[in-house]
């Protein structure tokens, strides 16, 4: 059997390796060793299996990612660099890929599984496992690591000696602040969206363990604070196996956004799609401190249905959007959102007058083909009305929020969101984007936003505030509709969907 010869590079990776947690998570930059020290840690530990009665080391693991293309280019491509078929035996390369290592004393077998079809998911639940590596876990859900701590510490079993050390390692490029890794890891706070099963689920046990490694790079800032330029981190991890060059090679032509999460190790967001508002500026459209609301002025609530359903609350001020709150709801209908909103809005909003309008959907009273009853019947029984939005034209209300982002009142930004919007504010940095489409030599764009992410109803909802808030109405009067945002694809036939109405006039409601 050919060395195994490896020497970690970088006191996290090998505080990582070193430890015997039953869950080991490491977060790092891109190019910092992660993966590598994490395949090579489940052979060592597979070496260090104590041998059964007849003298045998047996281990069976799993290596997981999120999608079969990225499982074979990435991972496996990562695990056969280090451990080649001509010294380590045949890789079988069909379904599922598996690595069955005989050498010596050592009967290894380490199985791959992408977790992007519902079949591969019953096969992880099926498995008889001493551990379980999962390659890039900000892209599983929490779900699918709580199964592979099910499945571990299962072979060899007892009767032939147990596992000498069982569970689960994962790495990760830095995720976003609200992503299950940093809540659990302690570096964010809990969402406030999470139930209380959910929170409970988010509590770091005493036998995980989260290692962060320190970044690629350091930054160079002026007087102000700007940040200038990069130079090498002499405490970067796995230098030695990367040129002087390699960050500050890669970096080239990114975003911001993009090195902070690839090479500074922040927590983050870094889209490879285009932001539907290429005009938002937090330091302009985010307050520093909390919105202040007026009592005696009415609410306007744009809503979006679904079961990710979203509301988002607003106040008009002299000409002024003054968003103030967001409530993102995920995994709920209709009727218990209702009761959500009206609850949410008697606690933080105690002393209101009780006057609010709220803009939905104009296909959201519509019967889905399976009850008959619609979305907006169901949140009338549960005492929340809802009028139909003025438009569902997606460019039109697209450019209702860009006039918005774009427009000056007495020398300030039309709209100001709370800076609690979390949601609403990742949206607009990004999250919210027209996804890139795969089509080689050319950098295209989908026309319409992608939809069902986090960010897509929220964003929905303030369309339809906006909307029904008379912000169409203007640009349609105007004669401003598809200029204000990227990409004129309004036409004739979608005008009709903007319908002329009497305003409606406010009517106070029992909490909604």
């Amino acid at each position: 059997m050919a060395d195994l010869k490896y020497k970690p590079d970088g006191d996290q990776l090998k505080a990582y390796m070193k430890s015997d947690k039953f869950v080991r998570a490491l977060r790092g930059p891109v190019g910092s060793g992660k993966s590598v020290g994490s395949c090579v840690e489940l052979m060592r530990r597979a070496l260090m299996q104590e041998p059964d009665p007849d003298g045998v080391r047996k281990t069976r693991w799993a290596i997981i990612r999120n999608t079969n293309p990225q499982l074979k280019t990435t991972t496996i491509k990562t695990w056969l660099d280090w451990f080649p078929e001509k010294n380590w035996g045949r890789f079988n390369w069909s379904p599922p890929f598996t690595h069955h290592v005989k050498r010596g004393d050592l009967d290894a077998e380490f199985i791959f599984l992408a977790l992007d079809r519902p079949d591969d998911v019953k096969k992880l639940l099926s498995l008889e496992l001493t551990g379980c590596f999962i390659n890039e876990a900000r892209e599983v859900p929490k779900e699918i690591v709580d199964a592979a701590t099910m499945r571990v510490d299962r072979f060899p079993s007892r009767k032939d000696g147990g596992c000498t050390w069982a569970g689960v390692i994962m790495d990760t490029n830095a995720p976003e602040d609200d992503h299950w890794w940093p809540v659990m890891a302690g570096d964010s706070p809990l969402p406030d969206h999470v139930t209380r099963e959910q929170a409970l689920m988010l509590q770091r046990p005493d036998n995980w363990e989260f290692f962060t490694q320190p970044e690629g790079l350091l930054e160079e800032k002026n007087d102000d604070g700007e940040v200038t330029g990069y130079i090498p981190n002499p405490n970067a991890e796995n230098r030695k196996f990367l040129s002087e060059e390699y960050y500050l090679n890669i970096i080239t032509g990114k975003t911001k956004a993009w090195i902070d999460v690839y090479v500074m190790n922040r927590l983050g967001r870094a889209d490879e799609g285009k932001a539907v508002y290429p005009d938002f500026r937090r330091d302009m459209h985010v307050a520093e401190e909390d919105i202040p609301y007026s009592p005696a002025v009415p609410f306007t609530i744009g809503m979006d249905f679904g079961l990710t359903p979203a509301a988002v609350i607003m106040q008009n001020i002299r000409g002024r959007w003054l968003v103030l709150r967001e409530l993102v709801a995920f995994d709920m209908g209709a009727a218990r959102f209702g009761t959500e909103l009206k609850r949410f809005l008697a606690l933080e909003f105690p002393d209101h007058c009780g006057k609010y309008i709220n803009w939905g959907d104009p296909a959201g009273d519509f019967r889905a083909q399976t009850d008959e009853s619609t979305p907006y019947q169901v949140l009338r029984a549960a005492g929340v009305s809802v009028r139909e939005a003025p438009t569902n034209d997606p460019s039109l209300r697209i450019d209702a929020v860009a006039s918005t982002l774009c427009r000056l009142v007495d020398q300030k930004s039309g709209i100001l969101i709370d800076q609690r919007c979390r949601y609403l504010i990742k949206g607009f940095e990004g999250g919210y984007h027209y996804k890139k489409l795969n089509l080689a030599g050319h950098e295209r764009y989908g026309e319409t936003p992608e939809k069902d992410n986090r960010f897509s109803h929220v964003h929905d909802a303030l369309q339809y505030g906006l909307c029904g808030g008379g912000e169409s109405r203007k640009l349609t009067a105007n004669g401003d509709a598809g200029k204000v945002g990227q990409v004129d694809r309004s036409s004739p036939m979608d005008r009709r969907a903007t319908v002329k109405r009497k305003r409606p006039s406010f009517t106070r409601m029992s909490g909604v």
